[in-house]
């Protein structure tokens, strides 16, 4: 059986999204921490600019899935949605 994805909701698929582009930025953060310990000044610095990542991710993300949400359903409105096959089991 096929259904058609035809809208998004932008402001819920945007949270979901904004959280795992917070947890994705908690990666630099690991990286960040042997920055500031070990580093030199300069490498410091991008320590700490790696320590605010999850912060900076979070917010690209949000942004940027809106947009993408709301492009996404007007082309889906002209050209049809993305098609999934699904099949029921028993």
């Amino acid at each position: 059986m096929k259904k058609q994805v035809v809208r998004i909701s932008i402001l819920q698929s945007s949270k979901i999204m904004t959280a795992l582009y917070v947890l994705m930025g908690f990666i630099y953060s690991l990286v960040a921490i042997p920055m500031i310990v070990f580093g030199s000044p300069a490498v410091r610095i991008m320590g700490f600019v790696y320590l605010f990542m999850p912060i900076v991710l979070g917010i690209l993300g949000f942004v940027f899935f809106v947009i993408f949400a709301a492009i996404y359903n007007l082309l889906a409105g002209w050209l049809g949605g993305v098609e999934v096959e699904v099949k029921n089991l028993d």
